[in-house]
């Protein structure tokens, strides 16, 4: 076995020994960032350079630490784009990738204007621009720190950013009745729920948290969805995998939407709600 190979071990089982799934996957990751290569070209690597052991064993050390993954590589793919991320900002998961494939599943017209509240990095923001490049985007959060990320990864696109909070009385009242798409993923987890130390330690808890069943941000979201969306406007919010049928309910009692759908993420869990608005050819 090559000695990159033999630390590339080492460094797995050092980390399935902290408690971490995906200890093999993060000790190849780091090894090909530290390289300053792909993952997948690993297996074609020589001998790296003379400082690599050293920045691999700190990396790792951290890793065991529980620092993410992608605080360390400072990257994150987020369906077809790869973003800036780090500490102060929520790190997207693949879980809303499966939100985000129904968002550009929609049928909207040639320059709709799509909303991203609590956009933190920025994700769906980005993603839904570069799918539909001649769309208005808006993305809005409430924290500057999410937001500097967010402008490094709208950066070559027409992604919009509002410092704002989702609650906040009258919010932005130009876009009332004119939003096609309207998508959130915010703090949801109910208070005091058990979580991993990379969110607990690393996650912002306000980008994380809502309320003492989760629902707080949803409820000013569907709100939002309320005021803005044109008739036949769609909506798409994301909620913990215990409060499906909260949110459907919530939605439903608003009496301001129809085609209410609890869907799955990727995993076939619970994870968001989508509907329409109604008005047209109501």
């Amino acid at each position: 076995m090559s000695p990159l190979r033999q630390a590339i071990a080492s460094a797995a089982a050092l980390l399935a020994e902290a408690g971490i799934d995906s200890a093999r996957h993060d000790a190849e990751q780091l090894a090909a960032h530290v390289a300053g290569v792909d993952r997948g070209r690993l297996a074609l690597l020589g001998e790296p350079a003379e400082d690599f052991y050293w920045r691999y064993s700190d990396a790792i050390s951290a890793r065991a630490r529980r620092v993410p993954l992608q605080h360390l590589v400072g990257t994150v793919a987020f369906g077809p784009v790869l973003l800036h991320v780090g500490p102060g900002v929520f790190i997207p998961r693949p879980e809303t990738e499966a939100m985000l494939e129904w968002a550009t599943a929609q049928s909207l017209p040639a320059q709709p204007v799509i909303v991203d509240a609590c956009t933190g990095s920025g994700a769906l923001a980005v993603a839904l621009a570069r799918h539909r490049p001649l769309a208005r985007v808006v993305g809005i959060d409430d924290s500057a720190a999410a937001l500097d990320y967010a402008r490094r990864n709208a950066a070559g696109t027409a992604v919009e950013l509002v410092h704002a909070e989702v609650a906040t009385p009258d919010l932005l009242p130009e876009l009332d009745g004119q939003v096609h798409l309207l998508v959130s993923n915010p703090p949801y987890v109910p208070d005091g729920a058990a979580l991993e130390p990379e969110v607990t330690q690393h996650d912002p808890h306000h980008a994380v948290f809502g309320g003492p069943d989760g629902m707080a941000v949803i409820a000013a979201v569907v709100g939002l969805a309320g005021r803005w969306l044109r008739p036949g406007g769609f909506f798409a919010v994301e909620h913990d995998d215990t409060t499906s049928g909260l949110t459907v309910e919530y939605l439903d009692r608003t009496g301001f939407f129809d085609d209410i759908v609890a869907r799955t993420d990727l995993a076939g869990r619970p994870r968001f709600v989508t509907a329409r608005r109604k008005g047209a050819d109501d």
